[in-house]
């Protein structure tokens, strides 16, 4: 059950003044830090990882620091979601923070590769349920209704730390070292865990029932299995090599297990009931595209901005501020009318359109299209982005009983995060192969030997090829884009098409104007804010 005072003084606070009360603002701000902080370090630390590289060795282990953090993330995220569900949310919001806080300190001391490898590992552990305590905190302190308004402060968030990430990570390791990459978490993390401990105030909660292991082992066996296959695959070995049948193979049986076992389990992790809300089951598929989509821009634009356009690998962050700064605009935009207005259906079915045509729009650039158009196509694309990010959240967290709050949120995040996983890996594969061909047909054996090792280089290693290569590999760059991007825009169509099912529920709790809704009798809907409204 809900927190129902606490929910209604949100309501008559915000009627007095149009603002929530100041202890909600203040828990909301330590909501954003945690937040940053979770967004933020693998793009500090991703700027640092040439340095880490030289300071400690270990080369060939390079690629599992930033897979540790990766695999613990994921696997320990829909775990935190069901533990906030069965002992209460500050709680686990508040221990999330404690773990990624010692694995941020334990990794800034870090010896060796080994040692800096398993930190991070526990560094996620605790990153997997910052996102989620946050959305869930969210999801029981404002009415739905309420929540588009935050959605705004939640798009700045993202924007800011993909911009600013390689920027502060480059400042931080040039003027006081690789260490602080990860010390200066502590700082902000202490301020949030002050802020969440002194201000939050949310029913504690004992479940009889115990965590269900079997499941949680299933579950972490299963994810890890998808990460590794979409991580190794193409790269560390080919997609037809035996360990990565093997990791598809194991993955597949502990997924399959995993779905029996939570239909016997007395507290499943996942309890399967919330995938009969039509609305979470569309919203949950839409934020996996959303991830494939989205990471798979991250990725290619500024590399074909440096490769062919002749951009900064410094400023790199800056360089995506195109389509970054339009998802910001129109996620506040969409906040504020799903807010005044209670409607939401729109937004899934414009974002997946704006995406769609803006991913298709970049399949078009080649070495000649200017960055004032590339910079457009860009805006558009988050445009769409900024339709769809936030809104999946809200649309899932409303279609779902309060007590199943921080599983949904937990459910819908890695989802995202697998499409993440699941569109790197693909557009990857896709764009290293298109590559590695227009290399060796414009640029015969000088080609295929500049990038048997990686399509990608770096400006050294670009700056350093003939003239003739240098061309080559702008065209192959271009080329690979247009490949991965094309390959986007039909992925995208898929959230197009789920977003025309989603049912129009009105969301709980009345905006200014409107008037108090009656329980929808086709949805399952929030327990506590149904009473508190």
């Amino acid at each position: 059950m809900a927190d129902t005072p606490v929910v209604e003084m949100i309501e008559q606070e915000a009627g007095r003044t149009g603002k929530p009360a100041r202890s909600v603002r203040v828990v909301l701000l330590a909501l954003m830090i945690a937040m940053m902080l979770a967004m933020l370090d693998n793009m500090i630390v991703g700027t640092a990882m040439p340095t880490i590289v030289g300071d400690l060795g270990g080369l060939q282990h390079l690629s599992w620091v930033v897979t540790a953090y990766t695999l613990a993330t994921a696997a320990a995220t829909p775990v935190w979601g069901k533990l906030g569900d069965m002992y209460g949310r500050k709680g686990a919001f508040l221990a999330s923070i404690v773990i990624f806080l010692v694995g941020s300190a334990l990794s800034g001391m870090a010896q060796n590769m080994g040692e800096l490898i398993g930190f991070r590992a526990v560094q996620g552990l605790g990153a997997g349920g910052l996102m989620v305590g946050v959305m869930a905190i969210i999801g029981d302190l404002i009415p739905p209704r309420e929540r588009g308004k935050y959605q705004g402060m939640m798009a700045g968030v993202m924007a800011l730390a993909m911009i600013g990430g390689p920027l502060v990570g480059g400042t931080i390791t040039d003027n006081w070292g690789w260490r602080w990459a990860f010390y200066i978490n502590l700082p902000l993390g202490v301020v949030a865990l002050i802020a969440v401990s002194a201000v939050l105030h949310l029913p504690r909660k004992r479940a009889k029932a115990r965590i269900d292991y079997l499941g949680v082992v299933l579950l972490t066996v299963g994810i890890s299995s998808i990460v590794l296959v979409t991580t190794w695959g193409g790269t560390e070995y080919a997609w037809t090599s035996a360990r990565i049948m093997e990791l598809v193979a194991i993955g597949t049986a502990a997924l399959v297990g995993f779905l029996f076992w939570q239909t016997r389990a007395a507290e499943p992790i996942v309890p399967l009931h919330i995938f009969r809300s039509r609305n979470f089951t569309l919203m949950s598929l839409i934020g996996f595209v959303t991830g494939f989509v989205m990471f798979g821009a991250v990725l290619f634009l500024p590399l074909y901005q440096q490769a062919v356009q002749g951009a900064s690998a410094t400023n790199s962050g800056l360089l995506l501020l195109p389509m970054l700064g339009s998802m910001l605009v129109v996620s506040m935009i969409a906040g504020r009318v799903t807010t005044s207005s209670g409607r939401y259906k729109v937004f899934p079915v414009v974002g997946s359109v704006l995406m769609v045509a803006g991913l298709y729009l970049l399949s078009l650039m080649d070495t000649g299209t200017t960055r004032l158009t590339s910079g457009i196509y860009m805006a558009v694309l988050g445009a769409g982005m900024g339709c769809l990010m936030q809104i999946t959240m809200l649309v899932a967290q409303n279609s779902v009983q309060m007590k199943d709050m921080g599983v949904a949120s937990s459910t819908t995040t890695l989802c995202r995060t697998l499409g993440s996983s699941f569109g790197v890996a693909v557009m990857g594969a896709l764009f290293n192969n298109r590559v590695q061909d227009v290399m060796a047909q414009r640029a015969g054996a000088l080609g295929s030997k500049v990038t048997e090792q990686s399509a990608q280089l770096d400006a050294a290693s670009l700056a350093k090829l003939p003239a003739a290569a240098r061309e080559a590999y702008q065209h192959a760059v271009s080329a690979g884009t247009h490949s991965a991007f094309l390959l986007g825009s039909v992925v995208g169509v898929l959230a197009l098409v789920t977003a025309v099912f989603v049912k129009e529920v009105p969301l709980k709790g009345a905006g200014p104007a409107a008037p108090r809704t009656e329980e929808p009798a086709d949805a399952a809907p929030s327990e506590g804010l149904a009473e508190a409204v």
